[in-house]
C-alpha cells in the first residue's frame, strides 16, 4: 500500500504548483490571514456573507491586475447550496451544419 501511496503522490507532485501568499496580497479579494499549511482567510464583501471565508490554497489565483476589479454581484445567480447558476442571456450565433 506505502508504494502505491508513494506513486499516487509523485504523479500528483508532478502536476502540482507550489502556491503561497502573504497576508495582504491581492487574489481578487484581499487575504487576510494564512490560516494552516494550505488554507486562507479572505476579506469577502457583504454580499458573499452566506460563503465560508476561509479557501484552500488551490482555489486561490493570485490577481496581478493595478487597478481594483469590481465585478457586480447582480447578475449572478446562486442557488441554495451557494453554486453558481448559468442563465443564458441570448443567443449570439447560430450556425447548421
Amino acid at each position: 500500500m506505502q508504494v502505491s501511496r508513494d506513486r499516487q503522490k509523485s504523479y500528483a507532485n508532478l502536476k502540482r504548483k507550489p502556491m503561497e501568499f502573504q497576508v495582504g496580497d491581492k487574489v481578487m479579494l484581499k487575504v487576510l490571514e494564512r490560516v494552516g499549511d494550505v488554507a486562507y482567510k479572505l476579506d469577502l464583501l457583504e454580499e458573499l456573507s452566506r460563503v465560508h471565508n476561509t479557501f484552500h490554497v488551490s482555489n486561490l489565483k493570485k490577481c496581478y491586475a493595478d487597478e481594483p476589479l469590481a465585478v457586480s454581484l447582480d447578475g449572478l445567480h446562486f442557488d441554495d447550496k451557494v453554486h453558481f447558476v448559468e442563465e443564458p442571456v441570448e443567443i449570439m450565433d447560430c450556425e447548421v451544419k
